[in-house]
């Protein structure tokens, strides 16, 4: 446990760095501790430099080794050999990302996405014939949803099924090029199945989309109307066989119709408990948030594995004499490197917290704890907004650890490239990012005027005075001027504003508030105009939109660190972690600042004292930071980076030891600089002595 100078009420903190680990591991701490066994042994791990060919052999044979380690069914239904534990079985899938991406993905496919389709979306009948297939791998398959011409916009998918009722099939239909379905895992050559989303037609009405249960391959191929290609060498993810299927009048009985949601009877006849046809399209989706909610937690974990490499390495490696002729620097005693790294815990911190509540939230859903309407919204809102932010900070993590690894880094052996690689199709893959802050956004748009539609005109005008008068103060400069003249000068009240927890959740609070309701007041009307206008106003704020999401996004990180450390028992734990979320919020209040100074939000003295504070705060949690990284608790055997075995410290050690014999050896080489040192300094002598012989 490392120790500091006091510099808060709590003296010496430091980190518990085993209490805070199984902190971190969550409601599930021991699911993933076996996913982390597993992610552990050879056999599941990544192996570099195969070509894609082996790749994709190996890991279909990891999905066989899953089963065999009975490690895949915790989801299912008890009648059918599970547990019914929907939490649980994510928190052991996206534990798999450190062993390998494409296993991790791979099996989201087979059964996050393809075996989940015909849970949720079909009924027991569908369940017990299907499922225990694709649960031992007896049926590979397919999750056909996106196609290439309408990508992330899933309700204009053109495929379509239509009901024969002569013959009580469903004829499915890919009526161009832009219909095929692709970037599919498992089509390319492992899939047997596929659950395929069309537009089902019915008795001359198109009900929208649709799941079907549809064949593909026997041992001879493809299956007759059904056709495909390989989308070949991808950026990462390589040990996944992605491509294409396009179909050209299959048939498939009526019954393989996923029709929980929706029903077609033999006369054609279509019903559904869910009358709306907007509503029962976006029920049908949102039973498949679990592909977001695992990215949200594989990107949270890749995250901690580059950061445990990186810092391991930056409290090794040594670099300039910056403060000693004879010692040079360790690279983590610079601030530009904590500036770097130490940030970057902060922001993997909040994001861990946060996925933990997102996916208490999701058991709590998918196990009928909490299961109405409402909580489906607010589960399908908040993975729309935490997925984006993980997956983008993991990019950015890796890459900055990456970089602050110099040229290891950059070594495959090292992890970062790979990881990367990997990871970059998280941020466009169960949601383009930017399509998923847009929804996240009309969530926000949405409550923001649920606020006021059933008020009276007095509160609406007592609320629009106010808001008057809050513009007013921002934009006249009186909230600055009383913040200049409350702090009076001195930098250390500034700092101390700042670094209070509810300055920092008032001032992020408020500039979400503060955009939703620009551009709510900026948008208002627009769903009276025709469509074409209404667009077009949209279109004109799009950005403001998506910028309002994200903001939205961060507060929730923020708050959800917040909650974390109010969970935290050790005193010292917790004023480090309490630090750690300061650095989280001020870092969000820095990157806008030029937001909140426009707004009327900052005095331009308290912005100015912002990043000296910041700094301030990186030197209190420099000698933290390896406890609070080892805290994410992943081993040598996770890690799998030279890097960060401590052969860093040992050719450290051994420079070191050689150039203390060399100082002490009379046979050493004396440097130059020295030499031109001692000529300058006997030369400075010589002028001293004639000028003390002339002044006699």
């Amino acid at each position: 446990m490392t120790q500091e100078t006091p510099t808060s009420a709590t003296p010496n903190p430091g980190v518990d760095v085993a209490a805070l680990g199984e902190q971190l591991l969550g409601k599930w701490a021991d699911i993933r501790k076996q996913a982390r066994e597993l992610a552990g042994r050879p056999e599941f791990q990544r192996i570099e430099g195969l070509g894609m060919a082996e790749q994709r052999e190996r890991v279909l044979h990891q999905l066989t080794l899953l089963v065999e380690a009975k490690a895949i069914s915790r989801s299912l239904p008890r009648r059918l050999g599970g547990e019914d534990n929907h939490g649980g079985n994510i928190a052991n899938f996206e534990e798999l990302v450190v062993a390998d991406p494409s296993l991790q993905i791979k099996a989201g496919v087979q059964w996050g996405l393809f075996g989940s389709a015909v849970m949720h979306l079909g009924t027991q009948e569908h369940q017990d014939k299907w499922l225990p297939g694709i649960m031992n791998m007896e049926i590979p398959g397919a999750f056909a949803m996106t196609e290439i011409g309408h990508g992330s916009d899933v309700a204009s998918i053109a495929t379509t099924a239509t009901y024969d009722a002569e013959t009580q099939e469903f004829v499915i239909h890919t009526p161009f090029r832009g219909a095929w379905k692709d970037y599919l895992g498992n089509a390319a050559l492992h899939g047997r199945a596929a659950v395929v989303f069309a537009q089902l037609i019915s008795r001359g009405v198109n009900r929208g989309v649709h799941a079907f249960y549809v064949p593909i391959r026997d041992d001879n191929g493809f299956l007759p109307g059904i056709g495909g290609e390989d989308d070949g060498l991808k950026g990462g993810l390589n040990g996944i066989d992605n491509g294409r299927l396009h179909f050209t009048r299959v048939r498939v009985p009526r019954t393989n119709l996923l029709n929980r949601y929706g029903d077609v009877a033999e006369d054609g006849t279509y019903t559904s408990p869910i009358a709306s046809p907007g509503r029962r399209f976006f029920t049908m989706l949102g039973t498949l948030v679990q592909g977001r909610v695992s990215l949200d937690g594989a990107a949270v974990a890749a995250s901690k594995v580059a950061l445990q490499i990186a810092v391991r390495y930056a409290n090794e490696r040594r670099q300039f004499n910056a403060s000693s002729t004879t010692t040079e620097e360790v690279l983590l005693d610079y601030q530009r490197h904590q500036r770097r790294l130490v940030t970057r815990i902060a922001t993997t911190y909040a994001m861990s917290f946060a996925h933990e509540e997102l996916l208490e939230k999701f058991d709590d859903v998918f196990s009928g704890a909490h299961d109405t309407d409402e909580d489906r919204q607010d589960l399908e809102t908040l993975a729309a907004a935490l997925k984006p932010t993980s997956t983008w900070h993991a990019l950015d993590i890796l890459q900055e650890c990456r970089e602050a690894c110099g040229g290891a880094g950059f070594l495959t052996r090292n992890r970062f490239t790979s990881l990367r690689a990997d990871l970059d199709v998280y941020a466009t893959f169960e949601g383009d990012n930017n399509v998923l802050l847009q929804l996240v956004a009309k969530r926000l748009l949405a409550d923001y005027a649920q606020e006021f539609r059933h008020l009276d005109a007095g509160v609406l005008a007592r609320y629009v005075v106010r808001r008057a008068e809050h513009v007013a103060l921002n934009r006249s400069g009186l909230r600055q001027l009383a913040q200049t003249w409350a702090d009076t000068g001195s930098e250390k009240r500034s700092a101390n504003f700042l670094k209070d927890a509810d300055t920092q959740r008032e001032l992020l609070t408020d500039r979400v508030r503060t955009m939703v309701s620009e551009v709510a007041d900026e948008m208002r009307g627009a769903a009276r105009l025709p469509q074409d206008q209404a667009a077009a106003v949209f279109n004109e704020h799009q950005h403001q939109v998506i910028e309002a999401a994200r903001s939205h996004a961060e507060l929730l990180l923020w708050e959800a660190f917040t909650r974390g450390v109010e969970r935290v028992q050790d005193p010292g734990t917790k004023a480090v972690l309490t630090w750690l979320r300061d650095l989280y919020g001020l870092g969000l209040i820095e990157s806008n600042l030029s937001w909140y100074l426009m707004h009327g939000r900052l005095s331009s003295q308290r912005a100015r004292t912002l990043g000296p504070y910041i700094n301030r705060l990186l030197a209190r949690l420099r000698p933290h930071a390896q406890d609070l990284v080892d805290a994410f608790g992943y081993g040598p055997e996770h890690l799998r980076a030279d890097i960060a075995t401590g052969i860093e410290a040992e050719r450290q050690a051994e420079s070191m030891e050689y150039l203390r014999r060399q100082r002490a050896s009379a046979d050493a080489p004396v440097d130059e600089k020295i030499l031109v040192a001692r000529r300058k300094a006997e030369e400075r002598a010589t002028r001293g002595t004639e000028r003390a012989v002339a002044a006699r």
